[in-house]
């Protein structure tokens, strides 16, 4: 947008230059040819006069004196035709085609006395003539050599002095140009950059009143637009996390009640019956804390986000070496593999890989990816490594088990999203939302791909560690 804005006034600047230019350098070229012709017409009119005399007192001595002087001084020459003979002085002859013009215009008392616009790089001479003689009878005819490459060097160092005049106001104008653009378009960059700021982190930063009136009002509107969303958004998560928060404790109350009643029970149907209302009190306290543990990943990829370096656009996580992360969450889950048949295979890097993530983050991350591998492919060889990648480190954990479609893996981080085929497997469809905003709390991604010829990959893609430290 600014170069779009600076590109306009620079064309408007470069037409105002050019058309001011235009108009000084017309009116110098229109100065200096109505002076030349002033000067050469008074020149001419003079020798007319002096051939008038000599023709009166029948001697031209005196007047082919004068002209000799005045084409030695000008370098320009002089013709007279009187009417027994012709004076010429300068080189000036009646053999070329523009002097006999002149002469047969001024032999029927018309007199040419008007000189040619200037231009600076022209070239030639011109001629100018008149009559002279008595009302009735023209007595001669005088012609006068002009040379304006005088006036032709004065019009071209005055054309230098504008141009070097008209760069320098140029450069004054696209300066001026550049300075005005930036005052307008930077209230409009900030007001982006809090735009964008608002859609990643839910908060923004007070806007400064800069810029034109306008600007000023409209990012005084968005200022106090941004803290009611804000607000808005605190305000709901924190609703939600203080509502699964809150219903722990009734829950666990109507648990303990429903454990007294099931010792009260003696037949079989209202011991099942009982069994099923567990169950589904146990569902609801999955959901609860799935919903919480939500509720807190969000916030943190929210925190995440705001804690940006402004200055970089870089986030700041500690730098880690992942594997004993792995190693943990692979020891700590394998009893679940083990009662539901599978096996779980930790693959040693060939050198130490570093990425920025909190570590116990992560550790939330693995474990509910390997509880998803457990749960969903049971039997299956899960796999969970560490590679090097063209733009970071990547942690894998991938089975050979059913696997999901690709439209399945577009939508699994959708909120309390489950497959079809897992209808039946107990689970609150969050595991996958939390996983997906954990990571983007870390600057990383989630990325689920399919395996030949069956089972799921699911990949934590992490960028090189920037603006981390060790700890």
């Amino acid at each position: 947008m600014k170069l779009r804005v600076l590109a306009i006034l620079s064309v408007i600047a470069v037409l105002i230059v050019v058309t001011v230019s235009s108009v000084i350098l017309t009116s110098a070229g229109r100065e200096l040819t109505q002076e030349l012709q002033i000067n050469r017409v008074t020149s001419l009119n003079r020798f007319a006069q002096l051939a008038n005399d000599a023709s009166l007192d029948n001697d031209t001595t005196q007047l082919q004196r004068e002209m000799d002087r005045y084409s030695e001084l000008y370098g320009e020459g002089i013709l007279i035709r009187l009417q027994p003979q012709t004076v010429r002085s300068g080189g000036l002859s009646e053999d070329r085609a523009e002097v006999r013009e002149a002469l047969n215009r001024a032999s029927l008392n018309l007199s040419d006395t008007t000189l040619s616009p200037l231009r600076p790089f022209g070239s030639g001479t011109e001629v100018i003539s008149r009559s002279f003689g008595t009302a009735s009878q023209v007595l001669g005819e005088a012609v006068l050599e002009v040379n304006p490459e005088a006036a032709r060097q004065k019009l071209r160092e005055r054309w230098l002095v504008v141009g070097l005049a008209a760069v320098a106001l140029g450069a004054l104008l696209l300066l001026a140009a550049a300075r005005v653009t930036a005052w307008v378009l930077r209230p409009v960059h900030r007001l982006s950059n809090a735009v964008h700021e608002l859609e990643t982190t839910g908060k923004t930063s007070h806007l400064p009143d800069a810029g034109p009136p306008e600007l000023r009002e409209l990012s005084r509107s968005f200022t106090a637009m941004a803290n009611t969303v804000t607000e808005s958004i605190d305000s709901q998560r924190q609703l939600i996390a203080d509502t699964s928060h809150e219903l722990r404790n009734p829950v666990g109350a109507l648990r303990l009640r429903i454990d007294l009643l099931q010792l009260a029970l003696k037949s079989e149907p209202e011991k099942a019956a009982a069994a099923g209302v567990v169950a589904e009190l146990e569902r609801v306290e999955a959901i609860l804390d799935g919903v919480l543990k939500l509720a807190t990943a969000e916030h943190r990829a929210f925190e995440g986000s705001a804690r940006a370096d402004r200055a970089t656009g870089h986030k700041h996580h500690t730098v880690i070496d992942p594997f004993p992360v792995l190693q943990g969450e692979v020891e700590r889950a394998m009893p679940a593999a083990e009662r539901a048949g599978s096996t779980i295979m930790l693959m040693q890097p060939e050198q130490p890989l570093h990425l920025a993530c909190n570590p116990d983050e992560l550790a939330h991350m693995v474990g509910e990816l390997l509880a998803n591998a457990i749960k969903y492919a049971p039997g299956a060889r899960i796999t969970v490594a560490t590679n090097q990648t063209e733009g970071g480190v990547a942690v894998e954990i991938s089975d050979d088990g059913p696997g999901l479609s690709a439209e399945q893996r577009t939508a699994s981080t959708t909120r309390f999203w489950r497959a079809p085929q897992h209808s039946k497997i107990a689970g609150n469809g969050l595991g996958m939302t939390i996983v997906d905003r954990l990571a983007h709390a870390n600057d990383g991604e989630l990325v689920l791909e399919g395996r030949e010829p069956h089972g799921l990959t699911a990949r934590l893609e992490f960028q090189h560690p920037q603006g981390g430290r060790d700890e």
